[in-house]
């Protein structure tokens, strides 16, 4: 028999007194629809949600888990996992283990025990995150990983659950079925997010102005964040009168409460298409987590009277009170469960873990799937246009190829977008296909999670970069980590287009006029784009889109403002900055490079904006006798730094024109990679933005650089530079591309 751990004795004392806890509410069986067996069934997951916990610390004391947040005093979500169909899809709670275990037993062939151990010791054969992290998830049970929910799922599953009804809207195919329930569950700290707050008021938002949002919120409240009480009667206040919610409540540890107010949850979203608010009171045992000693700040009598709570103890009294097992019976089950996952543990900690990064990185870019595009029949423009028309002739184009496409943002409809990008999409496809969004980037960002973890192909939009940065965990935290938490079984493909960068005129400030494009680079397998004209603006956000629909990625185009209406290069009314349709089949994969001129006392490297300028620059520094080629990187993630090497190698001198700030800059990324493959540094130099906010008014593009920097920043390294080291290599170089 296994050794119990002090933890157990106030179960295994009432096991011996057969002396248990009387229920909240004198339930009958009958009464809430709940059969004897069914109600054993509970008990049983139960158990094995407890046992997992206690095991994983002994396992921890000995070095072979690495993670002790239990579910201990909120097994009574079994029963919440009873009262759904094990197709509706289920964002859940750290402390759920016991819902996963509970609907495991309505699927056959699941062994959640064992599933549940490997992820507990890190094993590569966990079948959820291939040893990445302890998830709970499971794809046979339509449960996608979560990795730490701080409030940071709500987003997505109202996304998921607007989802349901737009794909039935358009036929296409579904992850999951179309009369699904979305349940996500979460902490009484986690309430109080904004990221919560803001899933919530999207959800009752949508649901008040009549659209379908068959969403359960589980808010599971133990009362304490951490070690911060949560205040009495708080979460109730907060929800009982939600406009749009309907508010139920349960006593988490008795297993027929919970199950009679999770049915009814079920129904009213299932039958009425509207959100429910559930919520679960419970407890908390054992601390936060392993390493955690609630004696530092609860008073012995709350622990004692937590303990006397245990939905254990109350579970084994229901049992006892119904007729369903006798005691000697009840303690059979217990230590042959504690006898299983202690057998199973010790075969898992010697299965085979993760070694080295490939391993590790393998489930960081998604698996393909096949396209979906239709083919287009109509005519091309061969008129040149500004960047912003082009973007709308493409995005109109893009939605009739893709009858998945949905896009979604703040005033992209009626109103066509603060820049017209989007002007009569929405007249054209109808709001349900071109969604007007509440102010909320994280809603907008979980919107396009959820419908793209759905089947759909979302186009995003966030309407300046500076907005981006109260919303950016739904892509460090959730769109980007999907995957790879998943082990590549569950994907939530996107594109997410940003207007940003600076050079605008008279107007914004830091909050329009954004040049830190850090926060999106470092995150692994985000791709990150940035077009510099109007073609390939329309080539990049048209791979975006291949990319989304065929290789399941999350793709960001940054578009820069100030071109969005750019005509001119050198002088007014010359049209040399609008471009024809390059047509529905021009893509610029990813790294490919653009390149204007061959010149070879000066190659400028740049992008976006920089490259507008820098055409305007070389103009002058032709006058100078100086032959200069611009290499335009077009993408600002995976950019093939060899291709970069072999488009410059044989220019005497390399000038990275970076409109960002001097610090986390492309540049920095670009140098680096220069040195490393041989170009020396007196060949090198680079002209960046300083560290700085973008004031208003006259004083908008001090901090940035500009046409003259350029010139004179070329200059100095041409001219008064000793041309100490000859130029080597040969440079195969891209195609010259011109108006």
């Amino acid at each position: 028999m296994v050794d119990p751990l002090p933890q157990e004795r106030p179960f295994l004392d009432a096991l011996h007194n057969d002396d248990w806890p009387a229920p909240s509410r004198a339930w009958r069986l009958d009464e809430v629809g709940l059969a004897p067996g069914a109600l054993a069934e509970l008990f049983e997951s139960q158990l094995m949600s407890r046992h997992l916990d206690l095991h994983a610390r002994r396992l921890q004391a000995r070095g072979e888990a690495f993670y002790t947040i239990g579910s201990a005093g909120h097994e009574g979500n079994a029963a919440i996992a009873a009262a759904l169909r094990p197709t509706d899809p289920a964002f859940l709670h750290y402390r759920d283990a016991a819902f996963l275990i509970q609907r495991s037993c309505q699927v056959p062939g699941q062994n959640p025990l064992w599933d549940l151990l490997l992820s507990f010791v890190a094993s590569a054969e966990d079948p959820i995150s291939g040893g990445r992290h302890k998830v709970l998830g499971s794809k046979a049970l339509a449960i996608p990983p979560q990795t730490s929910t701080i409030a940071s799922h709500l987003p997505k599953a109202v996304g998921v659950a607007h989802g349901l009804g737009l794909q039935r809207r358009l036929g296409g195919d579904s992850e999951w079925p179309a009369d699904s329930v979305v349940l996500c569950s979460f902490g009484d700290a986690s309430f109080n997010h904004s990221t919560a707050q803001g899933a919530i008021n999207a959800a009752g938002w949508a649901a008040y102005q009549g659209a379908p949002m068959p969403l359960v919120l589980v808010c599971e409240d133990n009362g304490i964040g951490i070690s911060t009480p949560t205040p009495e009667g708080w979460i109730e206040a907060s929800l009982r009168a939600r406009p749009g919610f309907h508010y139920l409540a349960c006593d988490g540890c008795d297993l027929l409460d919970t199950w009679q107010a999770a049915r009814e949850a079920a129904r009213l979203a299932r039958a009425r298409k509207q959100p429910v608010f559930l919520h679960m009171r419970c407890v908390r045992l054992y601390g936060h987590a392993g390493s955690d000693a609630p004696q530092a700040y609860l008073a012995p009598a709350q622990i004692e009277a937590d303990e006397a709570r245990d939905p254990l103890l109350v579970s084994a009294g229901l049992l006892r009170r119904h007729g369903v097992l006798e005691r000697d019976a009840i303690a059979a089950h217990y230590h042959a469960v504690s006898e299983r996952v202690a057998e199973l543990g010790e075969a898992a900690i010697c299965r085979p873990k993760l070694e080295s990064a490939a391993q590790v990185m393998a489930s960081i870019v998604p698996p393909a799937r096949p396209g979906r595009a239709l083919a287009w029949q109509g005519e091309v423009d061969t008129t040149p246009a500004p960047m912003a028309k082009r973007l709308n002739q493409a995005l109109e184009r893009l939605m009739q190829r893709y009858p998945s496409l949905v896009m979604a943002g703040q005033d992209i409809g009626r109103k066509g977008g603060v820049y017209g990008v989007t002007q009569r999409l929405q007249a054209q496809f109808g709001p349900h296909r071109v969604i007007d969004t509440l102010l909320d980037e994280q809603t907008i960002l979980g919107l396009g999670i959820g419908l793209g973890q759905n089947g759909l192909v979302p186009i995003l939009e966030i309407q300046f970069l500076a907005y981006l940065h109260n919303a950016e965990d739904q892509l460090r935290g959730e769109a980007a980590t999907l995957s790879f938490f998943s082990n590549g079984q569950y994907t939530n493909p996107m594109v997410v287009r940003i207007a940003g960068l600076g050079y605008q005129k008279g107007f914004g400030g830091h909050f329009h006029n954004d040049n830190a494009l850090a926060v999106l680079r470092d995150i692994p397998g985000l791709l990150v784009a940035c077009p510099s004209n109007a073609a390939d603006a329309v080539g990049l956000l048209q791979e975006a889109v291949r990319l989304a629909d065929e290789e399941q990625r999350v793709v960001v185009v940054i578009e820069p403002i100030a071109l969005y209406h750019q005509r001119d290069l050198l002088e007014e009314g010359d049209q040399r900055w609008c471009f024809a349709d390059p047509g529905p089949e021009y893509r610029l994969p990813v790294g490919a490079l653009g390149q204007w001129g061959e010149g070879h006392d000066l190659a400028i490297v740049s992008y976006g904006n920089g490259v507008y300028l820098s055409r305007q620059a070389i103009a002058r520094l032709e006058a100078d006798g100086i032959e200069a080629r611009l290499i335009d990187l077009r993408w600002l993630t995976a950019i093939d730094h060899d291709a970069v090497h072999r488009a410059v190698a044989d220019c005497k001198h390399i000038l990275v024109v970076d409109e960002c700030r001097r610090t986390g800059s492309p540049s920095e990324e670009l140098v680096t990679a220069l040195v490393e493959r041989g170009v020396a540094g007196e060949r090198l130099a680079r002209l960046t933005a300083e560290d700085s906010f973008i004031p208003l008014g006259r004083a908008a593009t001090a901090t940035l650089p500009s046409v003259a920097q350029i010139v004179e920043r070329a200059r100095a390294l041409v001219v008064t530079a000793e041309e100490r080291q000859p130029a080597t290599g040969s440079g195969a170089r891209m195609p010259e591309r011109d108006t």
